[in-house]
């Protein structure tokens, strides 16, 4: 069974200040908060660790495709199955609209329960809602 999710966060921010904290990867344990830490293996292939509820993970994960200012997308190329993008989309020169797209294999009863009982679309709008505080205290220069 595969599960997938899709949320959305409009952001007090430009598309160049929201694309630029995406698209570093160092950032991503800041907003994404099941995520411990990201390390980039080569130019498009990064190790992930993960901690989720009942189960910590471990994969690598590449970019299978990154158009600049628009969409950084990625797939796990072993282990367990997770596929995702994001989209970045102008509203005005001082805000932004930013899409996560996430698919995956629920693997355990916690990750079968979580997509079940859409824990995981949860989750995915509260790491939403940590990068919209970090891009809009980016965009007013308090970060």
């Amino acid at each position: 069974m595969t599960s997938s999710l899709v949320e959305t966060v409009d952001i007090k921010a430009p598309v160049a200040v929201a694309w630029s904290l995406w698209s570093d990867v160092s950032r991503w344990p800041v907003f994404l908060s099941h995520v411990q830490r990201v390390d980039r293996l080569d130019e498009r292939r990064f190790a992930w660790q993960l901690s989720l509820p009942g189960a910590d993970k471990s994969f690598v994960a590449e970019l299978s495709e990154v158009v600049q200012g628009e969409r950084i997308a990625w797939k796990t190329t072993a282990g367990v199955h997770h596929a995702g993008v994001v989209t970045f989309h102008r509203l005005d020169d001082e805000s932004s609209r930013v899409t996560l797209q996430i698919e995956y294999d629920p693997q355990g009863f916690v990750e079968h329960l979580g997509a079940l009982t859409n824990l995981d679309s949860v989750l995915a709008n509260y790491d939403l809602g940590e990068f919209q505080k970090l891009a809009e205290r980016s965009a007013d220069g308090s970060l």
